[in-house]
């Protein structure tokens, strides 16, 4: 018990003191905003982090500035993150309102090129993949990776999937890659499973 109360503590001292010295960094940077000890933020003036945003520790956002084209990683309202999620925007990451994102997520709308057998895979050039989009009230599982895919909105993505291809709205998926394991019926109003 004690040991909650001093972390609650720690962490709405280090809440203040990181939005005193570095909200005016970031291109928006609104109300409410919880961000516990991040390990990297890169790029922050390309960063729009709306009200009521949280994100967990040792979070690493990047917005990577390549040639003449300007980033955009637009974490909408409401959005929670949690810890040690890598997220990497080369030309446009928008995670819309109210996402849950649990730990240890990773999501980019790049890859590294690997065509060049002669030359390490870190040497060379990092292409854009698509532009990753998230829509409002979806939940993204622990150890998900996305890349270069939309997810639609209200969407479920289970754990440990890796999603590389747009997912429509109402939908649970899951796997390696992941596929519609189920989509939500409206007219009679509950899940449905998606037979293969």
């Amino acid at each position: 018990m004690r040991f909650n109360f001093y972390k609650r503590v720690y962490r709405y001292m280090y809440r203040q003191l990181f939005n005193l010295l570095f909200s005016n960094r970031f291109k928006y940077f609104g109300k409410n905003i919880s961000i516990i000890s991040p390990d990297i933020i890169d790029g922050e003036e390309y960063i729009y982090l709306e009200d009521g945003v949280s994100i967990g520790s040792l979070v690493w956002l990047l917005a990577y500035k390549q040639g003449d084209v300007i980033p955009e990683l637009h974490i909408c309202s409401q959005t929670t993150i949690g810890r040690f999620a890598h997220i990497v925007a080369l030309r446009k990451i928008v995670i819309e309102k109210n996402v849950l994102i649990a730990d240890k997520v990773y999501i980019s709308d790049n890859i590294h090129s690997y065509q060049d057998v002669n030359v390490p895979i870190k040497e060379q050039s990092i292409e854009f993949k698509g532009e990753v989009i998230i829509g409002e009230n979806s939940w993204i599982g622990e150890n998900v990776s996305i890349v270069g895919a939309k997810i639609g909105k209200h969407c479920i993505v289970g754990a440990n999937s890796f999603v590389n291809k747009d997912v429509p709205d109402y939908c649970v998926v899951g796997g390696i890659p992941a596929k519609i394991l189920k989509k939500y019926d409206f007219t009679l109003k509950e899940w449905i499973k998606v037979e293969e």
